[in-house]
């Protein structure tokens, strides 16, 4: 595939998440970010292996920086999902 090509599918892969993401409920969020999650999980293990079979340096560093982005988005989602359920835990009464 050319780059054209793989430039096409990034950018209609973004408008589509985009959409996918902004029209969910607020019920279904923390559904949505626990799957959320378990991609980012996936996605390390992709980097995790990308980078250790690379030959190169540069392309370390990559799989470095995509276990550290995926790392950081995990633990968002994390704090993101337990904020979402503390709004639905009763408040004690004082």
């Amino acid at each position: 595939m050319d780059f054209i090509s793989i430039l096409s599918i990034f950018v209609l892969a973004c408008f589509v998440g985009y959409y996918v993401v902004w029209s969910v409920t607020p019920a279904l969020h923390t559904p949505l970010m626990a799957v959320t999650n378990a991609i980012s999980s996936v996605i390390i293990v992709g980097a995790l292996i990308a980078a250790a079979a690379a030959g190169s340096p540069v392309a370390k560093w990559l799989g470095l920086a995509g276990v550290v982005l995926a790392s950081v988005n995990i633990f968002g989602g994390f704090a993101v999902t337990e904020r979402m359920l503390a709004m639905y835990k009763k408040k004690e009464k004082k």
